[in-house]
């Protein structure tokens, strides 16, 4: 098991009201079908003394039930709908392409469909993905050394001015205000949960976010303040070496990072980090525990809000806290994203724990 599951009447709740919270994490086998399901599953939902709840699709294939041909537990959730997959492949095959609603509909799908079904599974609805994608190309093409309106064209954006806004709804500021000189840089990385931002200096990396962070502005605006604004384009070292770790995590080989980190919060904060950072891969705490863990039994909600504050996703794996009952909680990169976290670190359970990294509590001067 991956979690502890809680009892089987809470289960059943979750199963009555389709709560996405178990999704992933645990499977109800129907004694009368002999099919198992997503506690998600829209099919019509079978009586309390009919059910069995397992933590995996293979405990439910061990107990003899057969995978559910309407909510595919077998697969995961994002695959369950034909148009994702389509409009993905589309999107990636033409990353600057200007989708709207139309488009959508000229693929045979409905935009009404298409809302809803990327806005469960991702968080945000397919052209709000595409323009993301779009600007991701122009934030590349600046940090190869391109001028602002080249990149502008390279992201398929209309106008200057639209690229320019875009740009600063992301990272607070317009390109050409991005420092030449800089102490930090920002680099856009691709993952196959979505894109992210890292910032790094020559030696740490600072920052590693999902773009859909809400916090993402006031923690750049946090790290300009440090440096008196020297944010720039570009990528240096431990930028590359997280993007290569990143790519052998999401690819099964690599269960720890060893990238050099650099905190930003209090020490009771940088605590609860280096604590994150000891749950093994695969395993999961809850903040109780790790309050016991710091030896601050009392301080479950300072525990809580150090894990809301970190800007270091994955690396610093705050998606491995859930709530006192097993139920997936708060994640600033969303829920579903903690979910296929825990279902991509599966593989990774019976491997030696992680060892712990190097971390900074301070900016480096002249780094």
């Amino acid at each position: 098991m991956l979690i502890d599951l809680p009892d089987d009447d809470t289960l059943y709740r979750a199963l009555l009201d389709r709560d996405a919270a178990f999704d992933g994490q645990a499977f109800v086998g129907v004694r009368t079908t002999g099919i198992f399901c997503r506690l998600t599953c829209p099919a019509r939902k079978p009586k309390r003394e009919n059910c069995t709840f397992y933590p995996s699709p293979a405990a439910c294939l061990q107990a003899g039930f057969r995978p559910c041909k309407r909510c595919h537990p077998m697969r995961p959730a994002a695959d369950a709908d034909p148009c994702i997959n389509a409009l993905l492949e589309a999107l990636e095959a033409d990353p600057a392409y200007r989708w709207t609603e139309g488009a959508v509909a000229a693929r045979g799908f409905a935009p009404s469909t298409v809302r809803r079904v990327f806005k469960r599974q991702f968080g945000m609805t397919f052209l709000e993905i595409a323009r993301q994608r779009r600007l991701g190309e122009g934030f590349l093409a600046m940090a190869d050394g391109d001028k602002v309106i080249e990149a502008q064209h390279a992201a398929g954006f209309a106008s200057a001015s639209a690229f320019r806004d875009a740009f600063a709804r992301l990272l607070g500021r317009a390109p050409g205000h991005m420092q030449d000189d800089a102490l930090l840089r920002a680099h856009w990385i691709r993952s196959p949960l979505g894109d992210m931002v890292a910032i790094s200096s020559r030696t740490h990396l600072h920052l590693l976010e999902f773009l859909e962070r809400k916090a993402l502005k006031t923690e750049i605006a946090r790290l300009e303040k440090d440096t008196r604004g020297r944010i720039g384009l570009g990528r240096f070292e431990p930028s590359a070496q997280v993007q290569v770790e990143l790519n052998e995590f999401f690819t099964g080989k690599r269960a720890q990072f060893d990238t050099p980190l650099a905190y930003s919060g209090s020490g009771f904060a940088q605590a609860v980090w280096d604590a994150l950072r000891r749950i093994p891969a695969g395993h999961t705490r809850s903040y109780a525990q790790l309050a016991a863990q710091l030896g601050r039994p009392e301080a479950v909600r300072a525990v809580a809000r150090a894990n809301g504050a970190n800007q270091i996703a994955l690396l610093v794996p705050c998606h491995r806290v859930l709530g006192a009952d097993g139920a997936l909680t708060g994640y600033g990169g969303g829920l579903w994203r903690k979910q296929k976290l825990l279902e991509v670190e599966r593989q990774y359970r019976d491997q030696p724990p992680v060892r712990s990294c190097a971390s900074i509590s301070a900016l480096p001067s002249g780094s």
